[in-house]
């Protein structure tokens, strides 16, 4: 009651709310984790640089009655997970270098990176469990993409759902580079998740002949809206609306949003991990998440992934007001 929306934030609490863990309905976990990214690096970092530039937002959103009131905290920040990831990340650059050189790969590196990432899908899996059982709705805020498989698992095990992906990459791969837990290949694993009924993919523009098998071969519905296609329908006059119309027919009753910030226009991300020219505007996200609100589907938690600051705060400013939209 004594939070003062129009005032300074509290420092090191997410948006400046005055909400414990325990007291919050939305528990967020962050994943300081990249170990497996195939370019640039960074998004380990970008947890806690989204936790800095949070202080900076203002509010109130349009058709969002007091949205401060909604009791929302994010866990502790787990320093020895980033400094493990930054280790691993070491190995991991061992395996890229000999791939992109055409010689055989250190395998003792490569089976520590995937031990190593096998443990944090377990670690996190192990966290949102224990706050589901708790009646909390759990988020995660990444670190690379691979981050929120464990999120998923905990959920499948609560019940059925879907998948809304918003990326610029499918994720579809077995694996990538050798490593079984890689960025590239999470939607593969949460596609067997028996929880998962099906997945929505919004703004893919890079993905490979694999990935494409992949979604054309699925026992489980995959719907594609390609960002060639939703251009090119804008093009000849069709609206947002009836895009977004198109993409939310496509979701089951219980939703979950996994969220690649590269999904978006790279102009708003620029310091992630792969970006791709396309994607959606900041407006056109936010149009999308009302949708599915307005559709009556329920949204049984999320993530926000591949946020790198980068030089400057611009990444962080956008990727905390992206999280602020979801939450």
């Amino acid at each position: 009651m004594s939070f003062d929306p129009n005032g300074v934030g509290r420092k090191g609490s997410l948006f400046g709310f005055p909400y414990s863990e325990k007291e919050a309905d939305l528990v967020i976990l962050p994943m300081p984790w990249d170990v497996t990214v195939s370019y640039g690096d960074g998004t380990s970092w970008g947890p806690a640089a989204i936790l800095d530039a949070s202080l900076q937002l203002d509010f109130s959103i349009s058709g969002i009655a007091s949205p401060w009131t909604y009791p929302l905290a994010l866990s502790r920040i787990e320093s020895e997970w980033a400094e493990w990831s930054e280790r691993l990340r070491r190995d991991a650059r061992l395996v890229i270098e000999a791939l992109e050189e055409g010689i055989v790969p250190d395998q003792a590196a490569m089976d520590r990176v995937n031990e190593g990432c096998k443990q944090m899908v377990a670690h996190v899996r192990h966290l949102a469990s224990a706050h589901l059982a708790d009646g909390k709705t759990v988020a995660l805020l990444g670190g690379d993409h691979s981050t929120s498989l464990g999120l998923m698992q905990a959920i499948g095990g609560k019940g059925s759902f879907g998948i809304l992906q918003i990326d610029a990459h499918m994720d579809l791969r077995r694996a990538y580079e050798g490593f079984v837990y890689s960025h590239a290949s999470v939607m593969t694993h949460a596609m067997e998740i028996a929880g998962v009924s099906s997945l929505t993919q919004v703004g893919i523009r890079d993905y490979c002949q694999e990935e494409q098998q992949v979604v054309e071969e699925s026992q489980k519905p995959i719907h594609v809206f390609y960002d060639d296609d939703i251009n090119e329908g804008l093009f000849l006059n069709r609206n947002w609306s009836e895009i977004v119309g198109d993409i939310v027919d496509t979701l089951p009753e219980q939703v979950y949003i996994s969220l690649d910030i590269d999904g978006l226009d790279p102009a708003l991300c620029p310091n992630t991990g792969t970006p791709v020219p396309g994607g959606l505007s900041f407006g056109q996200l936010d149009f999308l998440l009302r949708s599915v609100v307005r559709s009556g589907r329920k949204i049984v938690g999320f993530d926000l992934c591949e946020v790198s600051p980068g030089v400057g705060d611009w990444d962080a400013n956008v990727g905390a007001r992206v999280l602020y939209r979801l939450a």
